[in-house]
């Protein structure tokens, strides 16, 4: 197939020298036609079979895809249900595997990035377009062409009619999705991996969270809930026990029933451009004459009380000073000074008083005999000694 125009009288000689009827009209020869099948992903007679979405195709498409020639480049920033926008390289192969698996109906949107290749014309030979924010790409010839809201193969039969219209003889044109970007999902807080992932077929709020590698350990451990906010809103939120809507676009779920109970109506479906945060769990901080002094990590509880922070430090060590102790009260872990609440540590371990609660960024400084100017000092004292404690277990 040759590139040609159309233009007054040239109609008819390009019709009787460049492009014969009978060879119009001829299949492929042999070794052409094994070529096109080197592509899984590609979309040209009609769309894939769909693996990851269970979606009929549509009615009037051919179930056999063919692709082009020879392999595109390599894409940066392939398309994966688990790799953060993070710059790295893929191949072809990620590609491929992945335009099967988000089936025929996936509509493109602004900022995907397709290749285009239409067989035996090397002019329009596998080049690639972004979608841009009005949702057309611009290809050779043609100029804009809208590309948003269209499956794979709608755009591919537009391309196929528009070209075949004005400057081609029954074009073969192949098309697929390079890179997937019409559909952001932002993950951040207490996950090993937080970043900006692309939704290519439906996705759980679970799911969600394993493609950022999971809840984050550590001193930034996850805490009690986790957020997602949806600026359209929760039209169908359930009912349950454990999900709570606290404004119009944010819901709250609580992490230890979402992933260690049996109540899937927590696993919400996640929908493109919602932003899922994961709380992080509190600290606590123990300084002074314990065994054990450091920071220690809530989890799932919003407090503690002495009795249990004291048993997580391993006791109390020696020559301290029981009946001075002081819990020092911060608004944040930034906080260089706050509250002061002394108490005798003596006697609530004696039963003879109520034990206390400690909630996150509280300090439970226990002086020693040799500490006895910090123990009448301030809490800005305390906090400069804490400063060069082992905070996190770990690190």
């Amino acid at each position: 197939m040759k590139l040609y125009a159309k233009p007054l009288a040239a109609l008819f000689i390009s019709c009787l020298t460049i492009v014969p009827p009978f060879l119009a009209a001829q299949d492929p020869p042999p070794d052409q036609g094994s070529q096109q099948t080197g592509q899984a992903g590609a979309t040209t007679t009609g769309p894939v079979t769909p693996v990851d979405q269970a979606v009929a195709p549509q009615a009037g498409t051919a179930a056999a895809p063919v692709a082009p020639d020879a392999a595109p480049a390599a894409a940066t920033n392939p398309p994966s249900l688990g790799v953060p926008d993070n710059g790295n390289t893929g191949n072809t192969a990620a590609a491929s595997l992945l335009n099967n698996r988000i089936g025929p109906n996936y509509l493109i949107g602004p900022e995907d990035v397709l290749t285009i290749d239409v067989f035996d014309v090397p002019e329009l030979s596998k080049f690639d377009v972004q979608v841009g924010n009005d949702g057309t790409i611009t290809v050779p010839l043609i100029g804009a062409v809208k590309a948003a809201g269209l499956t794979q193969g709608q755009l591919r039969e537009e391309l196929t009619r528009e070209w075949g219209r004005k400057y081609l003889n029954h074009p073969q044109v192949t098309l697929y999705i390079k890179d997937f970007k019409s559909r952001p999902v932002s993950v951040v807080g207490s996950v090993s991996k937080p970043g900006m992932y692309y939704m290519t077929g439906r996705r759980s709020l679970v799911e969600v969270l394993a493609l950022a590698g999971g809840l984050a350990g550590g001193g930034a451990g996850a805490g009690k809930n986790v957020y997602v906010e949806r600026a359209s809103g929760f039209q169908d939120l359930p009912q349950d026990d454990g999900i709570s809507e606290i404004a119009a676009d944010k819901v709250s779920i609580e992490l230890k029933k979402l992933l260690y109970s049996e109540d899937t109506a927590l696993n919400i479906d996640i929908k493109p451009f919602d932003i899922i945060s994961v709380s992080r769990a509190g600290i606590v901080y123990l300084a002074g004459a314990f065994v054990h002094p450091g920071g220690y990590v809530l989890d799932d509880k919003d407090t503690i009380t002495v009795m249990e922070a004291v048993a997580m430090a391993g006791g109390i060590g020696g020559n301290a000073r029981t009946s001075q102790a002081k819990i020092i009260r911060r608004s944040d872990a930034s906080a260089t000074a706050g509250t002061e609440i002394p108490f005798d540590l003596k006697k609530l371990l004696k039963g003879k008083s109520s034990d206390i609660v400690l909630a996150a960024n509280d300090i439970l400084f226990l002086p020693n005999s040799t500490a006895k100017g910090i123990a009448k000092g301030t809490a800005g004292s305390v906090v400069g000694i804490l400063s060069g404690l082992v905070i996190y277990r770990g690190l």
